[in-house]
């Protein structure tokens, strides 16, 4: 089974996927798959510059460009996967194609705030009107190789709220398995 999750900023996303990979998933990263290019370029790492050589590589290479070649990746290595933080509808798109299922993670915009912050990385922002403002940037665009985060979310085949603990969110990524599980196994071509 190949999972790919998508969500809003700070929604857990990267928690999600580290669960999956403690459930025996092995983890694909499109953030890093992007760092990696970034740093070949020479030029820091921040969420500027992220979302720039992103958007830059699926212009050049097709919208499913980041997403085929993990896919690709994962499918050589073989087992279950998880491919986090598919952002643009290409990817989404390629994924579907690949027949592996989508799982979207939000939740309450404060509360994504305030974990961003404890992560404290070179792409957390420094206030809320950052964040919000850095969210929107993403969340539309009409061109296939930007970032739209919410026509991805509306692909995905499961959605998780998480807006309590880390236990909350296991049990709600349970869930998802299961019912995943079940659609495969009633439609083994998806």
């Amino acid at each position: 089974m190949i999972l790919g999750i998508t969500g809003t900023l700070g929604a857990g996303k990267t928690t999600t996927a580290n669960y999956l990979k403690s459930k025996g998933f092995k983890h694909y990263s499109v953030r890093q798959f992007i760092a990696q290019e970034v740093e070949k370029r020479g030029l820091p790492i921040n969420r500027d510059t992220l979302v720039q050589t992103g958007n830059e590589l699926r212009a050049e290479f097709g919208p499913e460009y980041i997403i085929a070649s993990l896919s690709k990746k994962a499918a050589q290595e073989g087992g279950d996967a998880v491919i986090e933080s598919i952002r643009a509808v290409g990817e989404a798109n390629e994924l579907k194609k690949e027949g592996a299922f989508l799982l979207a993670v939000t939740a309450n915009p404060r509360l994504r705030y305030e974990r961003a912050r404890l992560e404290s990385s070179a792409t957390t922002p420094s206030s809320m009107e950052e964040f919000i403002a850095q969210e929107e940037r993403e969340m539309f665009s009409t061109d296939p190789a930007k970032q739209n985060i919410n026509a991805v979310m509306l692909r995905a085949d499961y959605q998780i709220l998480n807006n309590g603990t880390v236990a909350d969110l296991e049990n709600q990524i349970d869930s998802a398995l299961m019912y995943l599980h079940n659609i495969h196994t009633t439609n083994p071509l998806l």
